[in-house]
């Protein structure tokens, strides 16, 4: 607390005091000025939806009475321009310093990247910590320097790695900086986090069962340690009700720091150990299985930045997507015909809300049954989720449509039915969600269309008038995706033979029909002798382009990037709290489809009556020649690049 430095701290998804390693740094070094900034323009096509905005509003004076009570309350900014906004603060203060902990998704690493670089221009000191992670992602790589592309493996390096996990205690004292009242700052209510009057009433419902803030995270995560936690191995086969830890949005919006939850339950599990209670020891697994998911997701978007865009399997850049709205339009509203995939998407409407377990059944269900693009089906998610996070969202989506090399198998197609009889079998979960099918028979209740008409007639359903018929019938649905990954294999295979100038030999061969996984190095063999420059990462346009021509001559899978020791961010510990009550509410907020993929829209005229795109081997030999050059690993160059510093 001896330090001279006025130090702007930048809160961004760090909305705690507790086990925050910017605030700490910044409280250490002399006088703060606690900043959050709001600039819809820096969230593009991701601005967040009504339930995740609404949660935002919540926080944030929470935050600020607690900074309040150490001397600095918390200044609201709304802004044209990030960078615009944090040059204003340095300016009106005479600010020598910028302080905040990191974001991994691509979005936030690029303005990151650039706001470092034009600070850093102007003689502004520029630091950041790790405050989300337990692992940094350029700390973890395989036993060659690569980066994994499968959980299971990187999970079993991380578990084998040391980790500190003793949270960083919250400043018991802030130095306001002087010169603050000439900071161009507003109200929570001028930052527009709720549109319109629409916004607010539904929102009102979402108070009855969620309590946003720090404080609050922190009693939901003890509540959890100490009574959910040896049931939560259970769990996955209940989707109605609280049955999870509730802890995703804290976690989100960083009111509680992962190493605080990792740290209390491992606590926990030690203390269950010793009164020999070996039940519980499947839950704490399967909890901290979802902690390293949830660590994986974080990895998966820095070494692989184009992964909200793209599949991380170059095979899949040839998938014949349906490009089909009408169809996308049924899926959201819950209209498919399919009880307990249109009963968890009106909860996801209503609420902002589902069980882990339902997402994966209507994510499978549209990526599979439907064809539907799974960049539209992340992008809804982020839309309407309570706890919306860009990066579990792509993880979780790229994972059931098979877009990974250790996701679900292309050929895989759940049946609506099975699952619902297995996570659902009194039908009470659809009963609530359908109240259309509230009288049927349990024994219908998951497939109405097989039904006799004297029930249906009693239990006052008319399938295709107050219920619909399967948008699909499964066997359809199977013809349909067999067709597209088999015109995905011939597409691909063109392509490869393409860029082999046609030549077929063994060794060409053998590459034909096996998944291209891209390479990232994270530690080099050598020694760098690169300075760190303040352990932040740093995009250089200049070793970009090197890198460009460096990749030309080589295996344009395997990324080679500078050496990960000059981007090692400092690190300093991050708390994790999770729970929260919940139920939410409706959105009346209109939903644009993302762009879909060229590939999509190129081969939409060649679609059979299935929606599966098969083309003539003429056509597959043209659209393989239009594009040779694999665009995925120049774009990992850049992601890679632009989080060195």
């Amino acid at each position: 607390m001896g330090g001279s430095e006025r130090t702007v701290v930048w809160f961004r998804r760090d909305l705690r005091i507790d086990d925050n390693p910017a605030l700490v740094a910044a409280a250490r070094d002399g006088s703060v000025l606690p900043v959050f900034i709001w600039c819809p323009a820096d969230e593009g096509q991701y601005y967040p939806g009504r339930c995740s905005r609404w949660w935002l509003k919540q926080s944030l004076p929470h935050l600020s009475k607690s900074l309040e009570s150490l001397g600095c309350p918390l200044v609201l900014i709304r802004a044209e321009t990030t960078l615009a906004a944090l040059l204003q603060c340095i300016d009106s203060i005479g600010a020598t310093k910028l302080v905040y902990n990191h974001l991994y998704d691509p979005i936030s690493l690029v303005r990151d990247d650039k706001i470092k670089k034009e600070l850093s221009a102007r003689g502004i000191s520029v630091k950041s910590f790790n405050g989300d992670l337990l692992y940094e992602p350029w700390d973890v790589y395989d036993d060659s320097g690569h980066a994994f592309t499968t959980f299971n493996m990187y999970w079993e390096k991380c578990m084998k790695l040391p980790v500190e996990i003793s949270p960083s205690l919250a400043p018991w004292r802030l130095v306001p900086v002087p010169g603050v009242e000439n900071v161009c700052s507003c109200s929570i209510d001028d930052l527009g986090l709720e549109s319109n009057k629409d916004e607010e009433s539904s929102n009102a419902l979402l108070r009855r069962a969620w309590s946003p803030g720090w404080r609050n995270a922190e009693k939901m995560l003890e509540e959890f340690v100490c009574h959910g936690l040896l049931e939560y191995s259970k769990h996955g086969m209940k989707v109605g009700g609280t049955t999870t830890s509730l802890l995703s949005p804290y976690l989100h919006f960083g009111e509680v720091s992962v190493r605080k939850v990792y740290q209390l339950v491992r606590m926990q599990q030690i203390k269950l150990e010793n009164e020999e209670r070996s039940e519980a020891e499947e839950g704490v697994h399967f909890f901290l299985r979802s902690i390293g998911l949830r660590e994986y997701s974080r990895y998966l978007c820095f070494n692989f930045p184009f992964t909200h865009e793209r599949s991380l399997l170059g095979n899949l850049k040839h998938y014949p997507w349906r490009v089909d709205e009408d169809r996308f339009k049924s899926w959201r509203q819950g209209m498919t015909g399919y009880p307990l995939v249109d009963a968890g998407m009106r909860e996801l409407w209503a609420t902002g809300w589902t069980h882990n377990r339902i997402r994966v059944i209507v994510s499978s269900f549209a990526v599979k049954f439907l064809l539907i693009p799974w960049t539209w089906g992340m992008k809804y998610f982020w839309d309407v989720l309570l706890d919306a996070d860009l990066e579990s969202d792509i993880l979780g989506w790229q994972y059931i449509s098979g877009s990974l090399p250790d996701g679900h198998e292309l050929s895989r197609l759940d049946n609506p039915e099975v699952q619902g009889q297995k996570y659902d079998p009194d039908g009470e979960y659809v009963r609530t969600w359908i109240p259309e099918l509230a009288r049927m028979p349990t024994e219908w209740i998951h497939h109405p269309w097989d039904a006799p008409g004297c029930i249906l007639e009693v239990a006052g359903v008319e399938l295709g008038f107050n219920y619909p018929k399967p948008i699909v019938e499964l066997h359809i649905a199977r013809e349909c995706l067999d067709d597209a990954i088999s015109t995905m294999w011939q597409l691909d295979t063109a392509a490869k033979l393409a860029e082999s100038d046609g030549e077929v030999v063994e060794d060409n061969l053998s590459n034909i029909k096996s998944f291209d996984i891209p390479k990232v190095v994270l530690k080099e063999t050598s020694p760098s002798a690169l300075p760190v420059n303040q352990k932040v990462p740093y995009a250089s346009s200049k070793n970009h382009n090197a890198k460009l021509k460096e990749l030309k001559g080589s295996n344009k899978h395997t990324i080679c990037v500078d050496t990960i020791r000059s981007s090692k961010i400092e690190g300093t510990n991050s708390v994790a709290n999770l729970p929260v009550s919940r139920k939410r509410f409706g959105s009346d907020t209109a939903f644009h489809v993302p762009c879909c993929s060229s590939s999509a829209e190129v081969h939409s005229r060649n679609q059979d009556h299935c929606g599966s795109l098969v083309g003539s081997s003429r056509y597959l030999l043209q659209e393989a020649g239009k594009n040779c050059a694999d665009e995925v690993s120049l774009v990992i160059i850049f992601g890679r690049q632009v989080l060195k510093n």
